[in-house]
């Protein structure tokens, strides 16, 4: 308590109308405060609201500095979220955005808020860097009916999880891959909520020599970040002054609060950002975990589970962007060709995979044991790049679809969510 006294006393405190300190606040016989002693509540929460941005501020950049010097492709995916406009103005601030020392990259899953991409481009214009922008695979940057005819305008609605691996996953990985990154900047924060919780500054992926993540918010709140923008008057995305505090794809993000009729938690009410100012009631954003409580409205992962993530950020997003699955003899690797020739020829597994999606990468080590165990051939088909083949002969909607092909050449789909060895053997064995 010694310590603490010794901060009170070393205050210097403006007077003003507000708080009296209690005699019995802790202080000892020999201290001078008198318990009548006043100070300004508002002028004191500014200040340490200021000292913390500054600290903030000077963490951040420090992050920054060692993830643009020490790494020669350091890469930042940019969604432009409140977030993310401040590590783009820290970056800009800093050079790195015009030497180069930082790349820009955006996902652009064709359905994003109509303000987005032009917000892009005036951020370019602002800061002096070029992004690179990646899409589905096989389609044009920024051709959204090329898009639909290869995927089907409502993906989305049919298979979320399939929407995300195909609009955000793999364009994410493949971004990654296509820069040779070494270091990815995010603007991930424990504020987001519990699935964040406990981020650090700078994390690290094991794969291709080691990948650095540097998080350079990630003990920012968001009012921390609506502080930053207001101070330095940063270029935001519009959506806020709209009433949105997140955003990504318009098909799911509402405004917050809302009386939207996909909201699961409606509330009257209004919040908005304009003009760097909070209008109405900043309470319905700025709560632990509500920075993201308009997104991902009324969809559900495959369990059934509430959707808190796009895919981008799930465990393992980035494990295999670099790297195959099954890179083992026993597990035969097959073309389109090959697989043809399969189903004509003698009884098989095959499962068709993608090696960025989560599912597949959880049954690895299950399917590898599967392989040892079996006496008939067990392959592996990738499906991300060759979808249409797949879904006509492998039947194939989802990622992993684990297929029997008997002696007939008659192709059976394992259709049980159970991936241990011992459910795939006696489904084998009990069609061929």
């Amino acid at each position: 308590m010694k310590f603490f006294t010794s901060l009170v006393l070393a205050a210097t405190l403006p007077l003003a109308s507000g708080f009296n300190a209690p005699a019995s606040f802790g202080l000892t016989s020999s201290t001078s405060l008198r318990s009548t002693t006043q100070f300004d509540q508002e002028t004191f929460i500014k200040e340490s609201k200021e000292m913390r941005l500054k600290h903030l501020e000077e963490q951040a950049m420090y992050a920054l500095k060692i993830s643009c010097e020490n790494y020669e492709n350091a890469v930042f995916p940019n969604a432009m979220i409140a977030g993310d406009v401040v590590i783009t103005h820290l970056l800009g601030r800093l050079g790195y955005l015009k030497d180069g020392k930082a790349k820009i990259m955006v996902v652009d899953t064709f359905h994003l808020f109509d303000d987005t991409m032009p917000f892009l481009r005036s951020l370019e214009e602002n800061y002096g860097f070029s992004a690179e922008i990646f899409c589905a695979e096989g389609v044009p940057v920024g051709d959204k009916p090329a898009f639909d005819k290869k995927y089907g305008a409502d993906l989305w609605k049919e298979d979320i999880e399939q929407y995300d691996k195909v609009c955000k996953v793999e364009p994410f990985q493949r971004g990654l891959k296509t820069l040779n990154t070494n270091c990815m900047i995010n603007g991930r924060t424990r504020w987001q909520g519990f699935e964040r919780a406990w981020i650090d500054q700078f994390e690290n992926a094991p794969i291709g020599g080691g990948l650095a993540k540097c998080n350079p918010l990630a003990y920012w709140t968001l009012e921390d970040c609506f502080d930053y923008i207001a101070k330095y008057e940063v270029p935001h995305h519009p959506c806020h002054a709209q009433g949105y505090p997140s955003h990504g794809d318009a098909k799911d993000t509402i405004p917050i609060p809302s009386m939207d009729e996909r909201n699961p938690d409606p509330q009257e009410g209004d919040c908005k950002f304009v003009d760097y100012k909070f209008v109405g009631e900043k309470k319905f954003w700025l709560d632990y975990a509500c920075e993201r409580k308009g997104r991902f409205v009324g969809l559900a992962n495959k369990d059934g589970s509430t959707k808190t993530e796009c895919g981008i950020h799930v465990e393992g997003a980035e494990k295999t962007f670099d790297r195959d699955l099954w890179e083992t003899d026993k597990v035969k690797t097959l073309t389109t060709t090959d697989a043809i020739e399969v189903t004509k020829s003698a009884p098989g597994v095959v499962v068709v995979y993608a090696p960025w999606c989560q599912f597949c990468q959880g049954m690895e080590d299950e399917y590898s044991k599967l392989a040892s165990e079996l006496s008939l051939p067990v392959y592996k088909l990738r499906g991300d790049e060759e979808r249409e083949f797949v879904q006509a002969n492998f039947n194939t909607q989802s990622f992993p679809t684990i297929n029997v092909v008997n002696k007939d050449g008659k192709v059976i789909k394992y259709e049980s969510e159970k991936r241990d060895v011992q459910s795939m053997k006696s489904f084998v064995e009990s069609n061929m």
